[in-house]
């Protein structure tokens, strides 16, 4: 941990500026999603990776040098412990040393949002509790899916309400049917949103009416909806979306961050011209070859990306291949 503590001054003073010009850039919008919430979850936010080392431990060096890299590029916050960072390979200690590290690292103005969904109501407060004295700002909770059967949408709101109830920090829903198997039914989302606790969802579905509709529904409420993929980062900005937590910003940030300011500003033809050169890159590191082509494409920028956890295997020289085709001809390399 004393890799992190070094961290936190010499990342302090270039963050705390990058965030004062992010917010610059977003007071200048004419119509600003957010404006009279508790939190402000404008911007862009990186699920960030979790570094291992060849035997697969947690590396803490190698995360220490993935921050000072992020620390140019004007993100709204961080995601710690969600789907891209391998958190049900995490045992408990190592998901609190993670979090502990990550905040030691950013300034008071840098958002941190903290997975801490777990199966069961019970634990999921635990977590989400120890998560707070780690130093998360945030909670984000997945859906519970093991007995998705059960999951009613009268279940999910106990479930999510008594977390909420209990989480000495804001929440936010956490839907990702393609890991889940389970979409957060819209009825429940929008009983949730009427929690004083829970503050918004990250939605990674991609049904764009379902997300117009959220936004809709919910606008009397201190309720944000969060675009989970970069894929339809633009259609959802249209609706109504606040920011986007999506996987393609541990590769692709500068311009991530790019797209989120050209929408801000009107400027739709280059935003969309911009959208469509990220889409394939954002598929191929998703749904095509998953985290270990997050890892693969990172280490092409300049961050480690480094092995994924076992039963996760490495891409074969193919796939690699084919994922370096679908960045060059996008532009990217």
């Amino acid at each position: 941990m004393a890799l992190c503590t070094r961290l936190t001054s010499s990342l302090r003073p270039p963050l705390a500026a990058l965030r004062q010009a992010a917010l610059g850039q977003h007071r200048g919008l004419s119509t600003p999603p957010g404006q009279g919430h508790t939190l402000d979850f404008r911007g862009i936010f990186p699920p960030l990776a979790t570094p291992f080392s060849p035997t697969q431990e947690v590396d803490y060096a190698q995360l220490e040098g993935n921050l000072h890299r992020y620390a140019s590029i004007p993100f709204r916050g961080l995601v710690v412990l969600g789907s891209n960072g391998e958190y049900p390979y995490l045992a408990h200690r190592e998901r609190l040393d993670v979090v502990s590290c990550v905040r030691r690292a950013l300034p008071r103005d840098c958002l941190l949002l903290a997975g801490s969904g777990c199966e069961s109501t019970q634990a999921t407060i635990e977590l989400t509790v120890s998560m707070a004295e780690a130093g998360a700002d945030v909670a984000l909770v997945v859906t519970p899916c093991y007995y998705r059967g059960s999951m009613t949408s009268t279940a999910l709101v106990q479930h999510y309400t008594e977390v909420a109830d209990a989480s000495p920090i804001p929440v936010v829903l956490y839907s990702v049917p393609a890991n889940t198997g389970l979409d957060l039914p819209l009825e429940a989302v929008l009983t949730l949103a009427q929690h004083p606790n829970i503050v918004g969802i990250k939605d990674s579905g991609g049904d764009i009416t379902r997300m117009g509709l959220m936004v809709h529904k919910t606008r009397q409420e201190d309720f944000q909806v969060l675009v989970g993929s970069a894929s339809f980062l633009l259609a959802s900005y249209a609706l109504g979306a606040s920011g986007g937590v999506c996987a393609l910003a541990n590769v692709l940030g500068a311009p991530l961050c790019q797209l989120d300011h050209l929408c801000r500003e009107g400027r739709w033809q280059e935003a969309r011209d911009l959208q469509h050169r990220l889409i394939e890159p954002n598929t191929a590191i998703t749904r095509q070859f998953g985290i270990p082509g997050l890892k693969k494409a990172m280490e092409w920028f300049g961050y480690y990306g480094g092995p994924c956890r076992a039963p996760l295997a490495p891409l074969s020289p193919a796939e690699v291949e084919k994922l370096r085709s679908t960045f060059s001809t996008n532009g990217w390399l």
